[in-house]
């Protein structure tokens, strides 16, 4: 069996990369930790790391073992978190990923609202962390749930996932730009215009994919600045610095100054899936997974038209 001190000395030691300032840290003495360390290799039967009079380096065994270890330390964490929240009587509380579009569309706000209705004693934790990330934590289990925007494969063998939005895409414009007052646009109309980009923090992909929404629609944007959020780039649209594509769910967030519309043969939408492990081991991780899709789908979008900022309709 393994010991969890001697994994945690282990681990140490592989960041330092030097065993006196590991045990400087860990408040041990040196020689003792050396012996821990030699220990566990020889338990293992494994060579965790070179050594030269100069340094200590991880061998490649050791690098993954590393790995492996710090998921097992990350776990038996949440086990005894888990533990002393179950022994105050909160069913453990829930851990939940997010990325920034749970939150602006309003899909994890309602959930957690509706939540603390019926469970008010509920521990909540909220870690806003890319999709790839998330989806680590969910097999790793220091998650329970995860909102992303690209889910698991459909024959992942840990993990599940729902859709809980498909939201529309609204072009947004400076409410002086000649634009506002056309009756239709066309791609060649948005082709000319200069154009604020939005790189997620979910990295590439998400806007590799809406360029390619452009593109099938006729039109290649011209992209003069980039934000790294959609209400940042509704701060820039406001100033008159150029347009931009938001979510529908933005619309009540945008600043004076912006004209939201929508472009009917834009055809992209910015999703949002919730994901989960298969091995559910909690009646509350169930529970807020079935709160969080039964609420996604109460929010509705409203009937598509031209909108100013704070609600008043163009004719």
């Amino acid at each position: 069996m393994l010991d969890i001190r001697q994994l945690h000395y282990f681990v140490a030691v592989a960041e330092d990369e030097h065993v006196g300032r590991a045990a400087e840290r860990l408040h041990i003495s040196q020689s003792p930790l050396s012996r821990q360390i030699a220990q566990l290799e020889e338990k293992l039967g494994l060579t965790l790391f070179e050594r030269s009079q100069q340094r200590i380096r991880l061998t490649v065994d050791g690098r993954t073992f590393l790995e492996e270890t710090k998921a097992f330390l990350t776990h038996a964490k949440r086990l005894e978190s888990l533990a002393r929240r179950l022994g105050q009587g909160d069913e453990g509380g829930l851990c939940i990923g997010y990325m920034e579009n749970a939150m602006h569309s309003g899909v994890l706000p309602t959930a957690l609202r509706k939540l603390q209705e019926d469970r008010p004693d509920v521990h909540i934790a909220l870690y806003n962390y890319q999709s790839a990330e998330q989806l680590t934590g969910l097999r790793q289990r220091s998650l329970d749930i995860a909102l992303v925007c690209e889910p698991p494969a459909a024959d992942d063998p840990e993990l599940e996932a729902a859709q809980v939005l498909n939201d529309p895409m609204l072009l947004a414009m400076p409410e002086s730009h000649p634009l506002v007052t056309s009756k239709r646009l066309t791609p060649d109309d948005l082709a000319a215009q200069k154009w604020i980009g939005v790189m997620h923090k979910a990295g590439e992909e998400r806007h590799d994919n809406f360029i390619a929404a452009c593109a099938s629609a006729g039109f290649a944007p011209n992209i003069a600045l980039e934000a790294t959020e959609p209400l940042a780039a509704l701060g820039l649209v406001a100033a008159g610095l150029g347009m931009t594509m938001v979510q529908q769910s933005l619309k009540h967030q945008a600043p004076d100054g912006v004209v939201l519309r929508e472009v009917s043969w834009f055809s992209y939408r910015s999703a949002l899936w919730a994901a989960w492990h298969r091995v559910n081991l909690r009646p509350l991780v169930e529970h807020f997974r079935k709160t969080l899709v039964s609420s996604s789908a109460m929010l509705t979008t409203v009937p598509a038209q031209t909108l100013r900022a704070k609600g008043t309709a163009l004719t």
